[in-house]
């Protein structure tokens, strides 16, 4: 069976309820799933997992927050080895035009050894399709 660990940060609760649906996808395939916020995280959640997703809002066009989850994969860069090849979803909502903090951030997972197979932005909340869309990522966390 294999492990999926979701963490992800929210405060408006839209990101929290797309962790909660990736789970559901992830468990209709069989997975053991664990679903946390990246405060109750440890680096075992990441390290333990077969695959893996990480969720939050984006602060601004080229951010995610900055105060519990980019100091919490910061650092993941220091375990490379170990997440070579490791599937990895990123997901997040941001409310303003541009969305470029996403391909920074599948660059930055990237470099920390992660195999980023997907990801989904979203602006605002999150509409029915796009539900539709983080449960089927989840599924191909366990694929």
């Amino acid at each position: 069976m294999k492990k999926v660990s979701i963490i992800y940060w929210s405060c408006g609760g839209n990101i929290e309820a797309l962790a909660n649906t990736m789970a559901d996808g992830a468990r209709e395939q069989g997975a053991e799933v664990s679903v946390k916020h990246v405060a109750d995280a440890t680096l075992e959640d990441v390290l333990e997992a077969d695959s893996i997703a990480f969720g939050s809002p984006a602060v601004d066009a080229t951010k995610i927050e900055q105060e519990e989850m980019k100091p919490f994969l910061d650092q993941l860069q220091n375990y490379r080895d170990v997440n070579i090849n490791k599937n990895c979803i990123l997901f997040a909502t941001y409310g303003w035009i541009e969305d470029t903090f996403m391909k920074l951030w599948k660059d930055e997972m990237s470099s920390y050894g992660f195999n980023v197979i997907g990801d989904l932005t979203i602006k605002d909340s999150p509409t029915k399709t796009q539900a539709n869309i983080i449960k089927q990522l989840g599924k191909k966390l366990v694929n």
